[in-house]
């Protein structure tokens, strides 16, 4: 029996989904807890309810659908491409408009057309948000974090602080921390002296022989942390972090391309002239961008709506491309967002790579515009 009421409009978004031939599924509101702390991001983390099992595995409440829709295509067995939709209550902490409401939305998972699909689930949110909210104007913001990734990567930076830029995508205030330590460098403290030794001669196997007979002597099991060789390698990396520094240049080009902000319509042009001018190779990013340009447009999507910032993301970690949200026009109240999340379906446990895009609608917010 459902805790809070089912929105008015619920029918009407079923048949929007059955005309789309997404299948509707639902899913446990009891759900492993550990795919969401491992993938769905700090924001989302944060805000889970947890319980536990009578054996002791750790559960949550419903945080969101995504990837509750994508484990159970995985136990389904069921062949792609597959269009899912879901109509049912999330659970999450929050400081205002309760802590239990209901989202719907589309998963399409296995489409191998990548702009097609991503034109789609643009094309659909809109579309659906239009037939709950005629004769109000919307507006979408898009970002897409495989062209961040591209910038990163050409800037010649160290995987491990490639990892950390993406990881804070999206979050502008955590994104120009790290940028502010790339300009300044703090060094790592703290090391004794045979570590920082082991470090500078760059000899890996001294320092695991090192770190195994600290360990060896202060009682502490390897079986419960991680190895001698797992210790002296994040060591390593933390010494080659403190110690990068982004010049001026670099700095400066990464900083313009965060700056970035047009309608979708300049947008390729935009990130073309932005590449040339910084002498930077993003090839593929921007080859998939403009397909998706011209699949929404083929589509028949008003781009004329459509923003493009490249620093925009969503504070969910398993988006791998497309990124988007649509509001009313002048609001910043979220009413539906997306994305692409080509990486999820393996990680969550899949034996074979299932590209995948789309798109949840918040049906309280929707139900408050509604009203008004």
């Amino acid at each position: 029996m459902p805790l809070i009421n089912l929105p008015k409009f619920a029918d009407d978004l079923i048949e929007e989904f059955t005309v789309r031939r997404a299948e509707v599924v639902d899913t446990p509101v009891i759900q492993p807890a550990e795919p969401f702390l491992d993938m769905a991001g700090e924001d989302l983390r944060r805000r889970i309810f947890m319980t536990e099992s009578e054996t002791g595995a750790s559960l949550c409440l419903r945080p969101e659908f995504t990837i509750p829709v994508c484990l159970r295509h995985i136990e389904t067995a069921t062949g792609t491409p597959k269009r899912y939709s879901y109509l049912g209550e999330v659970f999450r902490q929050r400081r205002e408009g309760g802590n239990e409401f209901y989202q719907a939305g589309i998963e399409d998972l296995g489409d191998r057309d990548i702009a097609s699909a991503d034109a789609r689930a643009i094309g659909d949110a809109i579309d659906i948000l239009g037939k709950l909210v005629p004769g109000r104007a919307l507006s979408v913001t898009l970002g897409d974090q495989a062209v961040f990734e591209a910038v990163v990567q050409a800037l010649g930076l160290p995987s491990g602080w490639q990892k950390r830029l993406i990881h804070a995508f999206g979050n502008m205030m955590q994104l120009e921390t790290l940028l502010a330590r790339l300009a300044s460098p703090q060094p790592v403290v703290g090391l004794d002296r045979y570590v920082v030794d082991f470090l500078a001669r760059g000899d890996e196997q001294g320092l695991v022989d090192h770190i195994d007979r600290t360990m060896q002597a202060t009682g502490y099991s390897t079986n419960a942390s991680r190895s001698p060789l797992e210790i002296a390698r994040r060591l390593r990396e933390k010494l080659v972090l403190s110690t990068t520094h982004l010049d001026d240049v670099a700095f400066g080009i990464l900083e313009e391309f965060l700056s970035l902000s047009v309608p979708l319509a300049d947008a390729s042009s935009a990130l073309a002239g932005f590449a040339d001018a910084a002498g930077l190779k993003l090839g593929a990013a921007l080859e998939r961008f403009d397909a998706r340009v011209a699949a929404l447009a083929n589509a028949g999507v008003d781009a004329a709506r459509i923003d493009y910032r490249a620093a925009f993301g969503r504070p969910l970690d398993y988006y791998t491309g497309l990124i988007f949200e649509v509001t009313l026009e002048g609001s910043t109240e979220v009413l539906a967002g997306g994305g692409r999340f080509d990486r999820l379906l393996t990680l969550l446990g899949a034996k074979d790579h299932i590209p995948a895009v789309g798109f949840s609608l918040w049906l309280d917010r929707i139900e408050t515009v509604r009203a008004a």
